[in-house]
């Protein structure tokens, strides 16, 4: 089992920044890619960014504005998020998978405005 709990969220005026982060436990060495997935209210849960090994993808709403990074000695996985619009607005979740097993955090809320 792997346990993920994000922290960092808030709320921010458009065009500031924020650092989530998630901190993994347990079976970690089994963890092969993390990410970082968005749910707005109304709408489905929507990928915000990967990081496996050296490689990571981002969603195009968010490329060039927001960076995933991952600290392998701390388990932790970064998304740091700059230029932020009201639409970025969303509970941000923490994903990790062993290929097997899809892992989840409880969420992290960010709102963006005024």
């Amino acid at each position: 089992q792997v346990q993920l709990v994000e922290s960092g969220g808030g709320l921010v005026q458009p065009g500031g920044s924020l650092r989530l982060s998630c901190a993994a436990s347990g079976r970690t060495y089994t963890i092969r890619a993390m990410g970082w997935y968005r749910q707005a209210p109304g709408k489905q849960r929507e990928l915000v960014a990967t990081i496996n090994g050296g490689s990571t993808n981002y969603a195009g709403s968010v490329k060039g504005r927001f960076s995933i990074s991952r600290d392998n000695a701390k388990n932790t996985v970064y998304l740091q998020m700059n230029s932020l619009k009201p639409e970025d607005t969303a509970v941000y979740y923490c994903n990790a998978n062993n290929l097997a097993t899809q892992y989840w955090g409880q969420g992290t809320q960010v709102t963006v405005s005024l």
